[in-house]
C-alpha cells in the first residue's frame, strides 16, 4: 500500500483495501495523532451516508481515534455539508465523513476536514498517509485511563435543518411552489424534505427509503431523468436531484429540462450581483464548465476564474481570492457565505430565492446561459499511466485539437475517485465533437482498457 488519497479523500471497494477495518483503525489513529495536543481533551466529529458498510467504518475509525486519547462525537447519516457545519458548530478539532458520494453501494470512503469545516489541504493528506503506511505511530498507545470516549449527538439533523433553512432569506416564503426532491437513498433522505417543507413548500419527495444497499441505484444526480419524469406528471414547479452524501444538486425546471451546475452558477452569480453579494464580481469555474458560461457572465460584465477539477480546488481559489460563488458542472455548488464545501440543499434554496425575487420561472432563469455543444465519454482503465506517455493517445488528441482550433476545446484527465478516464470535447457540434470523443476513448480503450 502506497497510495491513499485521491482527489476526495480516501476511496475503494468496502472491505477490500484501502477500505479495510484494519486500514481504517490506522486512519482513524493517524488523524487523532494529528490533531491530539499535550493536556487538552480533543473531540473528532464521525458522520456517514446510508451505506451499509458504514457501520463497520464508523466503528473502525471511532476505535483508531479512542485509542489515541482523543473523543469521538457520533451524528449518524446526515449529508457531507451537515458533518462540515457540525463539526463548526460543535468546535470540533476535525471532522470525518464516510462516504463515496455518488458511487455505487459497494464502494465507500472516507474523507477529513478540519475544525473550521475545510478539506484537509495536501500536505496533511501526505502526512495521515505517511503516518499510516510507515508504522510511525504503531508503538503510540496512550494508558487505560487516557483512551478516548465516543458519544451520540442526537441533535445533529435538527442542527442542520435549522442551519440550512436559515440560508433562505426571511423575507420569501416557498408556499405555493410543488417541486420534486429525489435523496438517492442516501444522506439527504430525511433533511432535504423538510427543510423544503418547513420553508412552506409542497414537496414531492423521492428515494427517501434508504435500505443500505439502494444508495444511488438508479437515483439521485447521476439519474435527473427520475425527476424529470415526476415533475411532469405532478405538474411541479421545479425538480431537485442529490447525490448520496449531499452535496451536489442538479435542477430540473417546470418542463422537466436540466438544468446543470454551470446554469446553476449563472444564475446564482447574476442573482448575487443584483444583490450586491457577488464579491469582485467574480465566480470561481472549472475547467470541465461549459464555454457558455462565459459567454454569461462575460456579458453580465462578471469575471469566470477556471481551475483544476474538484471542489477543493474551486474552494481553495475562492478563499484566496475571497470570492463568494463557486462550483462544478457536476452541481457543486459553494457559496461561501453560508458552508465551507458544496451543499446541495442550499444550493437548492439559492436557486429558488433566485426564481422569487426575479419572479420567473426556473426555465426562464436557466435561459440567461447558451450551452456550448459537450460531449463527456468515460473509458474503464486497468492502470492510470501518465497519458502524456502514450504516443497514439496524444497523437489522437493533437488531430482532435487541429480540427477544433477555434471552434472547440479537448480535456482528457483521469477521475480522482475511479479507474476511469474521462474525456470531454467542446465544440461547435454534437456530431464532430461525438466523433472525435469517441476516437480518442478509443485510442485510450486499446492502450489501456
Amino acid at each position: 500500500m502506497t497510495r491513499l488519497f485521491g482527489t476526495d479523500g480516501v476511496r475503494g471497494i468496502a472491505n477490500q483495501e484501502p477500505m479495510t477495518p484494519e486500514t481504517v483503525v490506522k486512519l482513524g489513529r493517524a488523524v487523532a495523532y494529528l490533531f491530539k495536543a499535550p493536556g487538552a481533551r480533543r473531540s473528532i466529529v464521525i458522520g456517514k451516508d446510508t451505506r451499509l458498510t458504514g457501520y463497520m467504518l464508523e466503528t473502525a475509525l471511532t476505535a483508531g481515534i479512542t485509542s489515541m486519547g482523543v473523543d469521538v462525537l457520533l451524528v449518524g447519516p446526515l449529508p457531507t455539508p451537515g458533518i462540515a457545519f457540525i463539526t463548526r458548530s460543535l468546535r470540533a478539532d476535525a471532522g470525518v465523513v464516510i462516504s463515496a458520494s455518488h458511487n455505487p453501494f459497494e464502494d465507500n470512503g472516507i474523507k477529513f476536514f478540519s475544525g473550521d469545516g475545510l478539506k484537509l489541504p495536501d500536505a496533511m493528506e501526505a502526512r495521515i498517509e505517511d503516518l499510516v503506511v510507515s508504522g510511525a505511530i504503531d508503538r503510540v498507545r496512550p494508558g487505560a485511563h487516557e483512551i478516548g470516549k465516543a458519544y451520540r449527538i442526537n441533535d445533529a439533523v435538527g442542527r442542520y435543518i435549522e442551519f440550512a433553512k436559515n440560508t433562505f432569506p426571511k423575507r420569501l416564503s416557498l408556499r405555493g411552489l410543488t417541486i420534486v426532491v429525489d435523496c438517492a437513498h442516501g444522506a439527504t433522505y430525511r433533511v432535504s424534505p423538510t427543510v423544503l417543507r418547513e420553508l412552506g413548500a409542497e414537496v414531492v419527495a423521492l428515494n427517501v427509503a434508504p435500505d443500505g444497499l439502494n444508495i444511488n441505484a438508479g437515483c439521485g444526480s447521476l439519474h435527473p431523468e427520475v425527476v424529470q419524469q415526476a415533475v411532469v406528471a405532478e405538474g411541479a414547479n421545479l425538480g431537485f436531484t442529490h447525490d448520496g452524501d449531499g452535496d451536489r444538486l442538479l435542477c430540473l425546471d417546470e418542463r422537466g429540462a436540466l438544468a446543470d451546475g454551470d446554469q446553476i452558477l449563472a444564475m446564482c452569480a447574476l442573482d448575487m450581483l443584483a444583490e450586491g453579494r457577488l464579491s469582485d464580481r467574480t465566480v470561481v469555474a472549472t475547467v470541465m464548465s461549459n464555454a457558455g458560461l462565459d459567454v454569461a457572465m462575460r456579458q453580465a460584465g462578471i469575471r469566470v476564474v477556471r481551475t483544476p477539477v474538484g471542489d477543493r480546488s474551486v474552494l481553495e481559489e475562492m478563499l484566496r481570492g475571497g470570492y463568494a460563488l463557486g462550483g462544478e458542472q457536476s452541481g457543486h455548488v459553494i457559496f461561501t457565505e453560508h458552508n465551507t464545501t458544496g451543499d446541495g440543499i442550499v444550493t437548492a434554496l439559492q436557486v429558488l430565492a433566485a426564481m422569487l425575487r426575479a419572479g420567473k420561472p426556473l426555465s426562464e432563469l436557466a435561459a440567461c446561459m447558451p450551452r456550448f455543444p459537450q460531449v463527456l465519454e468515460n473509458v474503464r482503465v486497468r492502470r492510470k499511466e501518465d497519458l502524456e506517455g502514450l504516443p497514439k493517445v496524444q497523437a489522437q488528441i493533437r488531430e482532435a485539437e487541429r480540427a477544433l482550433a477555434g471552434v472547440g476545446r479537448v480535456l482528457v484527465r483521469y477521475s480522482g475517485t475511479e479507474p476511469v478516464a474521462r474525456v470531454m470535447v467542446e465544440g461547435p457540434d454534437e456530431v464532430t465533437i461525438g466523433y472525435w470523443a469517441g476516437e480518442i476513448a478509443a485510442a485510450i480503450r486499446d492502450a489501456l482498457g
